[in-house]
């Protein structure tokens, strides 16, 4: 059976999609803007153990910093301009603490799935971290964690067993189910051309949760809700009415 499950059907991915600076207070502020009330967004860790958002390992395509971001102390990364890359209006905009997204949300009654995303190497710490600041905040209902990474996500098991937790799949490699229930995972988030009848009938009977991204097209938004999906994660989050 199913576990209870009080997330929405569309998740607005990274904040805003496309529509604002990814993995930042002002995209999450426009996804809200545009009625949703559950967000996906990128987890990772400075040098010195802050849990902030950034989907990328380098910090060059959406910050005018330059190398690892994990190679960063907190107070270096705090002051890079993380939104003058998608545009002028949004120039100065920080890089914001998982944290402080997490106020936000709780300030607007607003959910999220927080993907984990170690830089390489460092998957046991960072998913140790991203569960520590959970715990701290006693966000409910919780978020939702999911990772690429089993490591991390069976790392943030450890520290906060009770927080729900998928598994993230480009595609279902052989053993996926196994290693989802080895997990103790509720969902399996999956690249949207992955899901088949198939898989999403494996999943359902395994009583997982199942979950797609990143899904912009009207035609696979009806093929997946036909499949029986139980959320999709979108840029459009100007077109989809959530």
């Amino acid at each position: 059976m199913s576990v209870p499950w009080p997330y929405p059907f569309w998740i607005a991915h990274r904040g805003a999609g496309k529509l604002a600076p990814e993995n930042t207070l002002a995209a999450f502020a426009l996804g809200h803007a545009h009625g949703y009330r559950m967000f996906e967004c990128d987890a990772r860790l400075s040098a010195d153990g802050e849990v902030f958002l950034l989907h990328d390992d380098r910090l060059e395509r959406t910050t005018d910093g330059r190398g690892e971001a994990v190679e960063q102390p907190w107070g270096a990364l705090a002051r890079l301009d993380a939104g003058a890359w998608h545009g002028p209006r949004h120039a100065g905009e920080r890089l914001p603490t998982l944290a402080q997204v997490l106020a936000f949300c709780g300030e607007r009654g607003c959910l999220l799935n927080i993907e984990i995303k170690p830089a390489p190497g460092d998957e046991i710490r960072t998913g140790r971290r991203v569960a520590e600041v959970l715990a701290a905040a006693s966000v409910v209902p919780p978020p939702l964690l999911s990772s690429f990474s089993p490591t991390a996500l069976a790392a943030a098991a450890a520290v906060a067993p009770a927080t729900p937790h998928g598994l993230l799949l480009e595609t279902f490699r052989a053993g996926w189910l196994d290693e989802a229930r080895a997990l103790g995972c509720v969902a399996v988030i999956a690249e949207c051309a992955a899901w088949t009848p198939e898989t999403a009938a494996q999943a359902a009977a395994a009583g997982l949760r199942r979950l797609a991204y990143t899904v912009n097209d009207d035609a696979e938004a009806e093929r997946l809700r036909a499949l029986g999906l139980d959320g999709l994660i979108t840029d459009r989050v100007d077109h989809f009415v959530p």
